[in-house]
């Protein structure tokens, strides 16, 4: 490992506590930034997720993505968790902390406000921050991609009525622009680039050329990590700083559900007897959400200052030291499974 992969944690850390830094010193150039979107999605984002997800597509290799088939488990669990589980759960652990837990901190409307915000955190799976987890944790990168590209075609027709169902809403406006967008942008096109550069350099018969070039752009996927973080943070700096106590009571449950679910599972992988290269990235899926859908439909339903909107906010934040924890976790538990 690297210098940059081998102190990961160190320089999120410090990207976190740069993002916030600079979102307070210079509010106005993370207002710009902000501003660069279409669909509710940040360009400048879509582009620094993309930095970090082009290599991994460049490993997937298309005449091995049919033997996933033969292991037909992994995507079995992976949907089971996604859809049968995860959503319920968050439903149930947001009414449990607002409702009971902390009904004397927090009025009833804003719970319910905060409560909503899970939920829409709980229905989208996510889509492009899995390939990183997958690729710190030695993921398959074929099944990863399957993974994630079924639970984006099921999305589309289940996030709206599942959505509705939890929150008590018959009329719930789902912003079809900005998930076909995220998923154009953080899959089908650095899908597209990664094979067709494969195909490119395994033209030239050289089996050294795909790992040469997999060694140069890893650096720059990590850094495409670290300025994402620093972006997120940097956008959300005013509101850490003033609702720091509000921001504590969300990530508290949030954090509770992104562990157990992985541990729920990576049980379940173990006891199916998954290998490790399909049941981390698979544990991943499950602990992680697509932000920018939930935060798009959160500010579309309850408005840009809502506490749902917030709520979603916070799951954005909380996600990337969560995940690099359970990257940690996972890589120290290799050995718990056969392969």
């Amino acid at each position: 490992m690297g210098i940059f992969e081998r102190y990961l944690s160190v320089w999120v850390g410090l990207s976190i506590l740069a993002g916030v830094v600079l979102g307070i010193l210079a509010p106005n150039v993370f207002a710009a930034v902000a501003a660069i979107e279409f669909a509710h999605v940040n360009l400048i984002i879509a582009l620094f997720i993309w930095v970090m997800i082009y290599p991994m597509m460049v490993q997937i290799d298309f005449s091995a993505v049919k033997n996933v088939s033969k292991t037909p488990k992994g995507l079995l669990l992976t949907l089971t968790i996604n859809w049968l589980i995860k959503p319920f759960t968050m439903a149930l652990l947001g009414w449990l902390f607002f409702k009971l837990v902390f009904a004397d901190w927090v009025d009833p409307q804003t719970a319910g406000e905060y409560i909503a915000g899970m939920i829409l955190l709980g229905v989208a799976p996510c889509t492009a921050m899995v390939f990183v987890w997958s690729q710190l944790t030695k993921g398959d990168p074929n099944y990863t991609l399957v993974q994630v590209s079924v639970n984006d075609i099921i999305m589309v027709f289940l996030f709206a009525p599942l959505s509705a169902l939890l929150l008590g809403v018959s009329d719930i406006h789902v912003p079809w622009e900005t998930l076909l967008l995220s998923v154009v942008l953080y899959v089908l096109l650095p899908l597209v680039a990664g094979v067709l550069t494969r195909k490119r350099l395994e033209a030239r018969h050289d089996a050294t050329a795909v790992p040469q070039l997999l060694a140069k752009l890893k650096p720059w996927s990590v850094i495409g990590l670290l300025a994402t973080v620093v972006l997120l943070f940097g956008f959300q700096a005013k509101t850490i700083l003033s609702q720091p106590q509000n921001i504590l009571l969300i990530a508290i449950p949030l954090i509770i559900q992104s562990y157990g679910i992985f541990i729920l599972t990576y049980w379940l992988a173990l006891k199916l007897k998954l290998t490790h290269a399909i049941a981390a990235p698979a544990s991943m899926i499950g602990s992680s959400n697509f932000f920018e859908l939930a935060v798009a439909v959160a500010i579309s339903l309850f408005g840009l200052h809502s506490g749902a909107a917030l709520a979603t906010v916070v799951g954005v934040l909380v996600e990337v030291p969560v995940m690099l924890s359970l990257v940690y976790f996972a890589n120290r538990t290799r050995h718990w499974f056969t392969i």
